[in-house]
């Protein structure tokens, strides 16, 4: 849905709305310079209202900054972690591969509890943010439950329908462990920077193997960030 379509919808102007959502207190997801909207979200949100709960959804903007310096990609990522091509075709599939992926490295203590939180989060906001790319994350960091800061990803060629604000398939996913929530945001900018460019999209989907995709991705970070050093 558009601001347009929202403000009809909750019957206010569309300045209340850009209002709302600028501040966080409305669901919503801003790609390019536009934002979007499911319905599904604002019935929850209304619902929120009702009961006194008032939510703040995680937001991933693609005009975000990243700052200049922050963990490189490939500290908490590598050849390993890439799992060529998914066999799911659902979305709890594709999460229950990447969380038993995280397990299987050791990168969190619990399998269910990763699946559970990913999935919660899903339940609140989906995380396919648009053009063919998700980023998974809990909404609360367990410190304890994450044995160090971690990113596993997952493509799938065909395409899965992961509730992208696009209405389009989902071909590349990523599942970020953060240990502490000060690398949630930095991380989720820097990876929507990266893949709000189309060809950074189209060079993961056409790599032949799991080699040119993690070298595809270290050659994205380095163009959009070559003091990334850390």
């Amino acid at each position: 849905m558009t601001v347009r379509q929202v403000a009809e919808y909750l019957n206010l102007n569309e300045r209340t709305v850009l209002k709302l959502v600028t501040d966080e207190s409305l669901p919503g997801v801003k790609i390019g310079n536009q934002w979007r909207f499911r319905r599904t979200m604002l019935d929850a949100w209304l619902d929120d209202q009702m009961l006194g709960v008032v939510p703040r959804p995680p937001e991933v903007n693609f005009n975000m900054r990243a700052p200049r310096r922050m963990l490189a990609l490939e500290s908490c990522f590598q050849l390993a972690h890439i799992i060529e091509s998914l066999e799911s075709t659902t979305k709890l599939g594709v999460v229950e591969e990447l969380a038993t992926l995280a397990n299987r490295l050791g990168l969190v203590r619990d399998k269910n509890w990763f699946v559970g939180a990913l999935i919660e989060r899903e339940n609140i906001m989906p995380s396919a943010v648009g053009n063919g790319v998700a980023f998974l994350h809990t909404l609360y960091r367990h410190p304890e439950q994450v044995v160090r800061p971690f990113m596993v990803l997952g493509r799938a060629r065909a395409g899965v329908d992961f509730d992208a604000l696009d209405g389009r398939p989902t071909y590349l996913f990523f599942a970020l462990g953060l240990k502490f929530h000060e690398l949630q945001l930095p991380w989720l900018a820097k990876l929507a920077q990266m893949f709000g460019r189309p060809e950074t999209v189209e060079q993961l989907l056409g790599a032949p193997n799991g080699e040119a995709i993690f070298e595809s991705l270290r050659r994205a970070e380095r163009t959009l960030f070559p003091a990334s050093r850390d």
